[in-house]
């Protein structure tokens, strides 16, 4: 008896493990591991080594020996980060790769080891490095498409544009292009992506203004988000989870007119509107994100001010990163107060930017950098970007940084309330570190030297885009097909004229061409020249500047070779980039165009946008022969611009933003496609689908439905103009009506989730009942018809049948064939609700108390001792079954997936009721061996 008595307390010991396991995973764990480490950490961090961790400082060049400034502010002032970027000459063109490896290496050897260069024969490597070790940041924006939006323009694969990731509509290959970037930077030992651009493209552009161009996903608030999810999980992915990405520029400035770097621009915008455009695909990346690998580690903070943020239009906010008011009506909203609770960065944009200084400091005097970093973090900044940040009294950027840490250390410690603003970031920050390393060991930190041999051989990716990316704007492909139904021939001249861009990438490296003069007729030759073809001839090609053709429009007689040729062309190609008012040369097209429409007669004349699709307006597009847009310019897409210029691909793309010059809306275009038929389908308690036990249901009666019965309706997948599934809030409306009353036709809306909508609805009268689903412009659906008797259970029948006009009026039976169908069948993915601690106390009391109830039934009855034996077999029963059932559901068995706690509570009694029956058997056997002897 003893013996049983201990196995019992084992059975609770071990049924009470399930509910206390469920739900703590591994990474819940690593969680708490987490928080524990930075607070040990904290505890023994100096004031100045917690001010120091609020900084991510920019430098100018490549050394980091001790006498340099950025050593001091790594070793002495404690940095929490620095920023890479061309502009402050950290990379070289010769072997930039590996350079740059070295580079990162040897910034976090600094804060590892201390100095770098030692003074005698001594060993240099320092075993005792401080208790306070805390690894660097190292930031970099590369967003893609070269120069000027990649920091490191030589060695790495360069990647495509986000626009041209947006024509695709794939969020397969946005994953892919995030995967690439991940992999590559992190290998180059960089932790911190200041990336990807979530702005929406809402006014995409004003003539005269700057835009963001081909910086963004899209126009579509519900499209920026996915491939943004996409793109941030790619970089996850590629970085093995130790990229920090820092989506920007938060809260939106798809719709400003003015680039962040430049000028802090004024957007008119409330926060509701808001909410429905700029800020819809931050939701994305932070609250409505369940997959932590979609999620975004950081937001930055932009320079942009808002007129009528709080409702009221006359009244303006601060930028937004330094108004305190705004960050935290904000930070409040449930989406994003989630996402800070879990640990999510705000980083501010560069506060040393010339949009700030213009802000604060129109006149050129008072500009006080320690008022304004205190501002920006009172703000609600946690990580305080400074590059160039000098103040008027300071001679260089350095002694700037170091009066700021001074001052901050100083408010530190006399002002506890932003002590404790201080404290706050910090542990942020330090949480986000120790999530993409674990332990701080430099063995953790640096990466290995030998997958340096992997960066930049990542170039299939560009073609994979570049053939799907690309859009013809004018004109279709039919009319394209009768005005140009030949490629150019061999014996036709070709002049092509290319809007030219070259970089260096350092100050003391050479110039390179981005996209040079030849760089197209060059790729044409190589695809079809002599040696591929002969489908061309090299003498009758020949390539000009858009500086030299804006030099000729002002004076001809200047360039008299290129009026020749401009003259006796068969083919004129432009290829141009981004216009700039103030460049006069990148609107030569434009010039050409309106000033000598006598040199385009009965010539084709084919435009190739390498960049944004609305540069051109409607007169400019009517001129051109054909016109097409591939948002990027590196060497795969030009070569893809070859292609289609020999008619040997077609454009495959979408474009992912309005253009009024071709009277193309984004909105329309992903509304849903009026041409498909909407699925939908049923599903009530008691429907009847195969597997039900039922060998041969009869499906050939229309289904029956109980009166006051809740049925739950789901439409299939709504697809818009371009096939994929219509943005997330589309608006669905669940049509009812029943026939025989002669009723208004009820209307339920709901809103779409990746493209489906579900509703449930109660039934409210008797006969039958016709079930449509429309969503503007798609009128057609399946239409499910039950009928409504007093009892039984539910089947639908469904057809295909056109939806006619909704009216309010009472609307005549539709007539109608309905035909019977195969059953439909919803397969539910829901998550398997798993016992929790609730469930197993009311199971053990349960149990207990049949337990109990069978010992004092069965005394009377029966030997005490038996009794005794039947009541703990009860138990005994009971607990198995109970950890029997909840061991299947945690290991995800099928059958056990829809079980909900009260069936775990009854298979648990059920299994006392077999114990009692063990003990019944048992103690019948006992009597006749008894009678036996």
């Amino acid at each position: 008896m003893v013996r049983i008595f201990r196995f019992c307390i084992l059975l609770v010991t071990v049924s009470m493990l399930f509910p206390l396991g469920i739900g703590y995973s591994a990474v819940e764990e690593q969680i708490n591991d987490v928080e524990i480490k930075v607070q040990n950490l904290f505890q023994k961090m100096t004031p100045e080594e917690k001010i120091g961790q609020l900084f991510l400082v920019a430098f100018q060049g490549r050394e980091v020996t001790k006498k340099s400034e950025i050593y001091d502010l790594i070793v002495n002032r404690h940095v929490g980060g620095v920023v890479l970027n061309l502009a402050n000459d950290n990379f070289t063109s010769i072997n930039t790769v590996e350079n740059t490896y070295q580079l990162t290496q040897t910034l976090q050897q600094i804060e590892w080891e201390g100095p770098i260069e030692p003074e005698s024969d001594e060993s240099n490597t320092n075993t005792n490095q401080p208790d306070n070790y805390i690894p660097l940041f190292i930031a970099i924006s590369q967003e893609g498409d070269s120069y000027p939006n990649n920091s490191i323009i030589n060695g790495v694969t360069t990647l495509p544009s986000q626009l041209a990731i947006g024509a695709t509509w794939d969020l397969n290959l946005a994953e892919e292009v995030g995967n690439v970037l991940g992999e590559e930077l992190s290998t180059l030992g960089f932790n911190m992506l200041l990336g990807p651009s979530l702005d929406v493209l809402d006014v995409p552009y004003v003539e005269g203004g700057d835009d963001l161009g081909a910086r963004t996903f899209g126009g579509d608030p519900f499209w920026v988000g996915e491939l943004g999810k996409a793109y941030i999980k790619g970089v996850h992915a590629g970085s093995n989870n130790q990229i920090a990405v820092i989506s920007k520029h938060f809260p939106g400035r798809g719709s400003s007119d003015r680039l962040p770097e430049n000028e802090v621009a004024t957007v008119r915008k409330s926060l509701e509107q808001l909410k429905q455009i700029e800020l819809a695909p931050f939701f994305s990346v932070t609250g409505n994100s369940p997959d932590e690998e979609t999620t975004t580690d950081g937001l930055l903070m932009s320079h942009i001010r808002y007129q009528g943020f709080q409702g009221n239009i006359r009244s303006t906010t601060r930028p937004v990163s330094f108004d305190q008011s705004a960050q935290e009506q904000l930070m409040s909203l449930p989406a994003f107060e989630s996402w800070r609770n879990s640990g999510g960065v705000i980083v501010s944009d560069n506060l040393g930017s010339n949009a700030v200084r213009k802000f604060f400091n129109p006149s050129g005097e008072g500009f006080d950098p320690r008022q304004i970093s205190r501002n920006a973090l009172i703000s609600g900044n946690d990580l305080l970007l400074l590059d160039l940040y000098v103040d008027t009294h300071d001679l260089d950027p350095y002694s700037t940084t170091i009066r700021v840490l001074e001052f901050f250390t100083q408010k530190y410690l006399e002002d506890p309330a932003f002590s404790q603003r201080v404290d706050s970031s910090v542990k942020r920050l330090l949480k986000l570190k120790y999530e993409l390393y674990g332990d701080f060991e430099i063995e953790n930190i640096i990466p290995d030297v030998e997958n340096l041999e992997k960066v930049g051989n990542n170039q299939q990716i560009n073609f994979d885009i570049a053939s799907n990316s690309v859009v013809l704007m004018s004109p279709d492909l039919v009319e394209l097909g009768v005005i140009l139904p030949e490629p150019p021939q061999r014996d036709e001249r070709i002049l092509f004229i290319t809007d030219t861009i070259s970089a260096r990438q350092c100050i003391e490296c050479p110039s390179q061409s981005i996209f040079g003069v030849s760089t197209f007729q060059e790729a044409v030759l190589r695809l079809y020249g002599p040696e591929a073809g002969e489908q061309v001839t090299p003498s009758r090609m020949s390539s000009y500047t858009f500086a030299d053709l804006n030099n000729y429009l002002m004076d001809p007689q200047s360039l008299s070779v290129l009026d020749s040729e401009l003259r006796n062309a068969d083919w004129i190609v432009f290829s141009f980039i981004k216009p700039k008012f103030e460049n006069q040369d990148s609107m030569a097209l434009q010039r050409f165009l309106a000033d000598r429409p006598d040199l385009i007669n009965n010539k084709k004349v084919i435009a190739f946008g390498f960049n944004a699709p609305y540069y051109l307006d409607a007169t400019d597009i009517s001129k051109l022969t054909a016109y097409y847009v591939l948002f990027s310019k590196t060497a795969e897409f030009i070569d893809t611009a070859a292609r289609l210029l020999f008619k040997e691909i077609s454009a495959e793309g979408v474009l992912p933003v309005s253009v009024p010059g071709i009277g193309y809306d984004l909105i329309s275009r992903t509304a849903p496609n009026p041409n498909q038929i909407i699925s939908l389908f049923m599903k009530t308690p008691e429907i009847i689908s195969p597997g039900s036990g039922d060998p041969s249901p009869d499906f050939s009666r229309i289904p029956k439905v109980n009166l006051g019965e809740t049925i739950r309706l789901e439409t299939g997948v709504i697809v818009d103009y371009n096939n994929n599934p219509v943005p997330d809030g589309t608006i669905v409306r669940f049509l009812f009506n029943y026939i025989e009353k002669g009723t208004n036709i009820q209307q339920v809306e709901a809103i779409t989730q990746k493209g489906i909508a579900m509703v449930s609805y109660r039934v409210q009268n008797t006969g039958l009942m016709e079930i449509r689903a429309v969503s503007d412009p798609a009128y057609n659906s399946e239409l499910i018809q039950i009928e409504v008797p007093v009892p039984e259970g539910a089947e639908a029948t469904i057809v295909v049948l056109s939806t006619p006009e909704m009216t309010e009026t009472p609307s005549p039976a539709l007539t109608a064939t309905v035909t019977p169908t195969e059953p439909v069948v919803i397969i539910e993915n829901n998550p398997p609700l798993l016992p929790r601690f609730s469930d197993w106390i009311a199971t053990v009391l349960i149990v207990t108390s049949m337990s109990v109830g069978v010992f004092f039934f069965s005394k009377r009855r029966i030997p005490i001792r038996w009794s005794t034996r039947w009541a703990i077999l009860a138990f005994i029963g009971g607990l198995l079954a109970y950890i029997l059932i909840s061991f299947q559901t945690i290991m995800r068995v099928e059958w056990t997936l829809s079980l909900k706690p009260i069936d775990l509570m009854a298979v648990s009694f059920l299994g006392g009721i077999v114990g009692c029956f063990i003990g019944w058997i048992w103690y019948v056997r006992g009597r006749v061996e008894l009678r036996k002897s």
